[in-house]
């Protein structure tokens, strides 16, 4: 019997890459792809470019839309970026689709820095980045899932993810 794809969601702070490593990896998997970004109520893009950080009642709905599409592509494959960065946010996403697997793109807030000074224009001020990183909460040894640095190449992260997976 052929194993059952489970979606994958590249999480980490903002800036780490996910959106870019997300949209490599589900090309090299040959699954979907989805940019949690896209499920943002139009309220939560208007407080986060106002430079306010999102609470978990903001997040809630938006967590649910997320697991909405986890939970289709529950089985078949997919890859999802979203930030995840606590551990109930996780756990959330799991109830949409039990096995989801977790790559944590993690960095230096002087890594991460450099890279949001990169992205003029994106919703999400530079001026946040501490909050994300307060918020963090890695991986915890019983989630299903794998931390790699992000000062390295996209197709070195990948094929990092790829190798632990086997």
């Amino acid at each position: 019997m052929e194993e059952m794809a489970s979606p994958i969601v590249v999480m980490g702070v903002s800036g780490s890459g996910k959106s870019t490593v997300g949209a490599a990896l589900a090309q090299r998997l040959r699954v979907p792809f989805a940019d949690a970004d896209d499920f943002h109520p139009p309220a939560n893009i208007a407080k986060m470019t106002a430079g306010e950080a999102l609470n978990d009642d903001d997040r809630y709905p938006w967590l649910e839309a997320i697991g909405e599409w986890l939970a289709e592509h529950c089985g078949d494959g997919g890859v999802m970026s979203c930030s995840a960065l606590k551990r109930r946010y996780r756990d959330q996403l799991r109830q949409h689709c039990p096995g989801t697997e977790f790559l944590h793109l993690r960095g230096t807030p002087e890594v991460i820095g450099r890279r949001q000074a990169s992205r003029p224009g994106h919703f999400m001020p530079a001026s946040l980045l501490a909050s994300q990183f307060d918020t963090l909460e890695p991986l915890e040894p019983d989630e299903h899932g794998i931390a790699i640095d992000v000062d390295r190449s996209i197709d070195a992260i990948i094929e990092t993810y790829v190798a632990a997976r086997q």
